[in-house]
């Protein structure tokens, strides 16, 4: 009894259907992009001065090891975190801000300008209690900001309009007011309010 040949299967169309459907993959597949966080860094200063900071202008943040909060050596929880960020920023100790509403305290920050705020963690800190700490400085920086955007805004030609808008409005290239005055109001307001987050190793 003679013996079949087995049937060959063409395989030469293999090729093709693999390297169509790896174009697929590559085409259809969104790849999450991880944009860290953006922070503008100061400009260098040719100054070879030392500055001397009052340890009342520094406000010191701790987030140790076991994701607990510190701030100026005392624990605090971090929805308490915004307002008493925004207690230091806007103190006005030496009474050189006119449009502060703080309370003056002595102990405390001169005024917004030379107020800065240190953060600190640990190497064991996660890195979700280091973002939502971050989150509460910047909206702490960002409420003062929107509050004075608000004041100054309507005498400006802007009013109704708070900070975040003010910069969403300057980047939207469909706004139609007047571009150059919003971006005076804007650099205005940082000058009066400027983020000062030193983050220490």
């Amino acid at each position: 009894m003679a013996k079949r040949s087995a049937p060959e299967v063409n395989a030469g169309s293999m090729a093709d259907i693999a390297f169509l459907l790896l174009i697929f993959f590559l085409v259809t597949t969104t790849i999450e992009k991880d944009s860290g966080i953006n922070r503008k860094l100061p400009p260098m200063e040719d100054s070879e001065e030392d500055v001397i900071i009052k340890q009342k202008n520094i406000f010191t943040v701790l987030i140790n090891g076991k994701d607990q909060l510190l701030v100026e050596d005392d624990l605090m929880e971090v929805k308490d975190l915004r307002k008493a960020a925004m207690e230091f920023l806007d103190n006005n100790g030496d009474g050189s801000c006119n449009f502060c509403r703080g309370k003056k305290d002595p102990s405390s920050s001169d005024n917004p300008d030379k107020a800065i705020i240190s953060l600190k963690n640990e190497r064991e800190t996660s890195y979700a209690a280091y973002i939502s700490v971050q989150n509460e400085l910047v909206g702490a920086y960002n409420e003062l900001r929107n509050r004075r955007a608000l004041e100054i805004g309507g005498s400006k030609g802007f009013p109704n309009m708070n900070f975040v808008e003010m910069q969403s409005n300057y980047k939207d290239a469909r706004f139609t007011g007047n571009k150059t005055k919003l971006k005076e109001v804007i650099d205005q307001i940082k000058v009066e309010y400027p983020l000062k987050l030193s983050e220490v190793q």
